[in-house]
């Protein structure tokens, strides 16, 4: 393994190197389009090798200048494309990085009209902040981003996806009126689908329960609404534990409420999320 990071480290010291060879007097690298390719060239043999060391940072550096060299030759696309290929890398090891190197994509890509690959992208950022950096408030800021561009392309599935996400950690976070809002929309949204109109079941049930979290009454007026929307939903088994729970909550009997999220777990399994909210 010694032999093999040494072996790297050679070649990317030698390709460093080269690449000082094809620096200008005036400082800058690569004057002339030819140059410029040849600057290109080396320095994705640089990042590859790097990657194949596994050494994230410096393969990072090294997509961010090609990302620069063709930004200053105006191929844009090609920019975005080598910012992102930095993030993946700098993602191994300084989520911070990351973000930033995907946030010039982009701003890239929403400079050239590419709204759904700025989506996609603001969902990458999104799931940084949630399983790197842990922070909840601007992972949701970039669902909602990413949410607003699918919107705009009309890809409403990708967008509701993105809400749902947000639903989530609102209600994690005790933001309840923000989550309720979310799966009461995406709830109606999927009835209008002959496809996603079964999955209403489960935004009502979702939107039910944090308003639990809130008042029971408004619980019982929420289901109202929802039978109004959605007549199968009065005879689910989501609809009867949440009026079973209503009632436990009224008579203020703790050990009802368990017994009974217990039976239902028993039977429909339920997830995490719906966990923490009990």
């Amino acid at each position: 393994m010694e032999a093999l990071d040494q072996n790297h480290s050679n070649l990317t010291s030698d390709t460093w190197r080269r690449l000082d060879t094809k620096r200008h007097p005036s400082g800058n690298l690569f004057k002339g389009s030819t140059k410029v390719d040849e600057g290109l060239e080396l320095y994705l043999q640089a990042a590859n090798k790097f990657k194949m060391a596994k050494k994230w940072g410096a393969a990072g550096h090294a997509f961010t200048e090609i990302a620069s060299l063709h930004f200053k030759s105006g191929n844009r696309l090609d920019a975005a494309t080598n910012y992102v290929e930095a993030g993946n890398c700098y993602k191994k090891t300084d989520p911070n990085e990351a973000i930033n190197s995907i946030l010039k994509a982009i701003e890239i890509y929403t400079d050239m009209g590419k709204f759904t690959m700025a989506a996609k992208h603001h969902q990458s950022i999104a799931d940084i902040y949630e399983t790197e950096v842990a922070d909840m408030e601007k992972a949701i800021q970039h669902y909602e981003q990413a949410s607003d561009y699918f919107k705009g392309e009309e890809n409403n599935s990708s967008a509701n996806k993105c809400l749902l996400k947000v639903a989530m950690f609102a209600a994690q976070m005790e933001k309840y009126d923000k989550a309720i809002q979310i799966y009461e929309q995406v709830a109606s949204s999927s009835l209008e689908s002959s496809l996603l109109k079964y999955s209403a079941k489960e935004y009502m049930f979702r939107a039910a329960l944090c308003h639990l979290c809130v008042d029971h009454e408004d619980a019982g007026i929420a289901l109202t609404k929802y039978e109004e929307m959605y007549p199968a939903f009065q005879d689910s088994r989501e609809r009867k534990l949440i009026k079973a729970l209503m009632t436990h909550l009224e008579e203020q009997n703790v050990d009802a409420f368990t017994d009974t999220v217990k039976e239902y777990d028993s039977i429909s399994r339920l997830d995490q999320w719906s966990n923490e909210i009990f």
